[in-house]
């Protein structure tokens, strides 16, 4: 049989594997974005509570607001807003996650292929998998931060309208055109620089502890390869990247979402470090971690909510955590479960 004729014969996921990664990874990314993303949005808002810099425009609402936790945050939105208003900027969270995953897989797959290869024993060593794994993330960051930009403006138009305030945007490609329409294509690339910066500090800690925590719990104790190994290791990943990555993610949001002029330009920082110095110095040093726990929640639950692909090619491990990892490979196998197709916030 001619090659052309079996090649039809084969499954679409290994006639086009890569365009395969990129369908499945945006619909299991979209599907739990769809699931967590009411965290996400506490999460934000939590990061805005208290924002000393405010003060400095004279703008009382950082003096009347009381700190409120992740629940009562919650909650606050379901009562004061309605319950729909949790998912307020999902769409382009969604678009993002179109952008971020095709970024960061193009540039994971040539970084593999062309940049670092295998080693001899044609295993591709961990190691690799980090470095490619953080300058992927941060490359595809980078293409998505217009749509991270307009997600984090609308997650806080309804804190705007209960406090009297105008609405900025009447829809998501409203706020597109009026950001750049007032900034410019450099204005859709407010606060690129901690977002590069977390991009690459969650992915470090994602990847490395999971693959660490999982391949010692197959090893080292009684648990086999299975959801609750999956589990386990994307609670302590979670963890991991939310203590590295929250601190950019507080300066991140709080620079997308500062008031500016008619130029574009930020009237509250003048820079990723002023932003940091000004959180320390005003609010103290754990204003850095506002809204950590719903973002580690959401790091848990955004690897958990997608489970097996088992229809993707096995030899090509697909998206890490949902693939599995053998004894073999826990002791120093192929490293390929660290794929770009991993979902990742």
């Amino acid at each position: 049989m001619p090659i052309a004729e079996e090649e039809k014969l084969l499954p679409l996921t290994q006639r086009w594997p890569r365009t395969s990664k990129f369908l499945l990874s945006g619909c299991a990314a979209t599907v739990a974005e769809l699931a967590t993303f009411p965290l996400d949005l506490t999460k934000t808002r939590l990061q805005m509570q208290g924002e000393a810099a405010l003060a400095r425009l004279g703008d009382g609402a950082v003096d009347s607001a009381p700190y409120r936790g992740m629940v009562r945050t919650a909650l606050g939105i379901v009562q004061e807003e309605g319950f729909l208003k949790l998912w307020q900027g999902v769409t382009p969270a969604i678009y993002r996650h179109v952008v971020y995953s095709g970024g960061r897989m193009v540039t994971y797959e040539h970084l593999r292929e062309v940049v670092f290869g295998k080693s001899e024993d044609k295993h591709y060593p961990l190691w690799k998998s980090v470095i490619g794994g953080m300058m992927a993330g941060v490359i595809g960051q980078f293409l998505a931060n217009p749509t991270d930009l307009v997600k984090v403006q609308m997650q806080m138009e309804g804190k705007r309208r209960l406090e009297g305030k105008p609405l900025r945007f009447r829809g998501v490609h409203h706020a597109f055109a009026k950001i750049l329409a007032e900034g410019g294509i450099r204005g859709l690339w407010a606060g690129w620089i901690p977002n590069i910066q977390r991009a690459a500090l969650v992915n470090m800690g994602d990847l490395t502890t999971y693959d660490t925590v999982k391949h010692y719990l197959v090893l080292n104790t009684p648990l086999e390869d299975n959801i609750s190994t999956h589990g386990l290791s994307s609670l302590c990943s979670g963890l991991v990247a939310s203590i590295l990555g929250t601190p950019a993610d507080v300066i991140k949001s709080r620079i997308m979402n500062q008031p500016r002029d008619k130029q574009g330009r930020g009237l509250l920082y003048k820079s990723s470090a002023d932003c940091l110095i000004q959180a320390v110095q005003g609010e103290g040093f754990l204003s850095l971690y506002k809204g950590f726990l719903p973002s580690w929640l959401r790091m848990a639950v955004f690897q958990a909510v997608g489970k097996d692909l088992p229809f993707m090619p096995s030899d090509d491990a697909t998206i890490k955590g949902f693939s599995s990892v053998s004894e073999e490979e826990a002791c120093g196998g192929d490293a390929d479960s660290l794929s770009t197709a991993k979902l990742n916030v």
